[in-house]
């Protein structure tokens, strides 16, 4: 730690509910190990692990344990295509068919199957600020926006890859110009490949292979040091194991979903996920946290514009409208009222709307295996909780528990 909490305005006795509480969900068999990260005022004041890191090989959690952190890449991808910004290579109602030709005459599917289907033309052309705000109108292979969702079966067929497959981001460029898109861009909120596409603008406009660019322009600066693509050979003795619900042994609610000796995390490869991704650690994703919460430098590496943090984090949905009035539907996702959408963040608008405790202006965002971090500009605030549990959003309270028991402790 670099600080006792009551020097930053936080109560030792108030942040020990926190412990109690993760250690909880340890006891009560919900997850098997976790880590959780506290900072204010650009000091880290609680730092704790619980638990195993791998239940099989009965590894005891590990303060540098490196975990799958999935969504959690996207605020990174999205942050890196604005520094691009910085340097005026693109504006952000720019077509994104100026940077990548394959979108030129994109249409929207209009009807029909998988087998037989019928498009249209979009209302207008999708632009760089849609694919930053999932409103771009592309889909995902992965999920499905129900048992119709044609455009999802598509993607599917044609082999869009997702996270640890062959490849590079170009291949789904190409396949992504070849297929409709979900709907009109700039009219639904759709959770796919967009960050994919963001990750292939970065590539575009900089002349970097992405992995490269972002251990260049924000893991190195910031001293990153376990973040990446893939987790190298000499660090798989800190990978963590990945969960899914289940009916484990002793009466554990979870099951093995991913051994870290035969991940494909582990396998090594060439598609660079901005959808998902990176691995890292909690150590290396609080000084990501950090930095935001410090209007975009830390300890005297700027890597972001303070005026362009916080112009991401403000609610770029058409309108000001909320999440809940834009979002397609999801299996296992309830929409949230009094939460917008930024450049690559979630950003919470309304706290009582919301009934997220909270203040306005914080930004945040989560990952598949149930990890999740958030910051609050008014506060200081920063909190990273990581896991490796894969399980949908509603299954369980993970993330609005850490909230409330991370605020509850602020007593200046």
């Amino acid at each position: 730690m670099e600080a006792e909490p009551e020097e930053v305005g936080l109560s030792s006795a108030r942040l020990r509910n926190l412990s109690r509480r993760v250690r909880g969900y340890v006891e009560e068999g919900q997850i098997p190990g976790a880590i959780t990260a506290v900072a204010r005022r650009g000091k880290v004041v609680h730092f704790e692990t619980c638990g195993l890191m791998d239940d099989e090989a009965g590894k005891p959690m590990a303060a540098d344990a490196i975990f799958r952190i999935y969504s959690m890449t996207k605020p990174i991808v999205s942050l890196a295509l604005m520094q691009l910004y910085e340097e005026g290579r693109f504006q952000l109602d720019d077509p994104a068919s100026k940077f990548i030709p394959e979108f030129k005459g994109l249409k929207v599917l209009a009807g029909g199957t998988a087998d037989r289907f019928e498009t249209r033309e979009p209302s207008r052309e999708m632009t760089v600020r849609d694919l930053l705000t999932h409103m771009g109108g592309l889909s995902s292979a992965g999920i499905r926006f129900g048992a119709d969702d044609v455009v999802a079966q598509l993607y599917q067929r044609a082999g869009v890859p997702g996270i640890g497959h062959d490849g590079t981001l170009r291949d789904t460029i190409v396949k992504l110009g070849g297929l409709p898109l979900q709907a009109d861009p700039g009219t639904r909120w759709i959770y796919g490949v967009s960050t994919d596409v963001v990750g292939y603008l970065v590539e575009v406009l900089s002349g970097k292979p992405l992995d490269a660019y972002l251990q260049e322009r924000i893991f190195r600066p910031l001293g990153m040091e376990d973040t990446s693509f893939y987790v190298p050979p000499e660090k798989l003795g800190r990978f963590a194991a990945c969960y899914q619900p289940g009916e484990g042994a002793g009466g554990k609610g979870y099951v093995l979903q991913d051994d870290p000796r035969t991940s494909r995390f582990a396998a090594g490869g060439t598609y660079f996920s901005g959808v998902g991704g990176l691995c890292g650690t909690a150590a290396d994703y609080v000084r990501f946290a950090k930095m935001l919460a410090n209007g975009g430098e830390l300890d005297g590496a700027r890597v972001i514009g303070r005026r362009t943090l916080e112009f991401m984090t403000l609610n770029h949905l058409p309108g000001g409208r909320q999440l809940a009035d834009l979002r397609q539907p999801m299996p296992g996702f309830t929409p949230q009222n009094g939460v917008g959408f930024g450049l690559g963040f979630a950003v919470l608008l309304d706290p009582s709307e919301a009934q997220a405790l909270g203040s306005p202006g914080e930004f945040y965002w989560s990952g598949a295996a149930s990890t999740h971090f958030y910051v609050s500009p008014r506060d200081g605030l920063a909190a990273v909780f990581m896991t490796q549990m894969i399980a949908p959003p509603n299954q369980y309270t993970f993330s609005r528990d850490i909230r409330v028991l991370v605020y509850q402790a602020i007593v200046d």
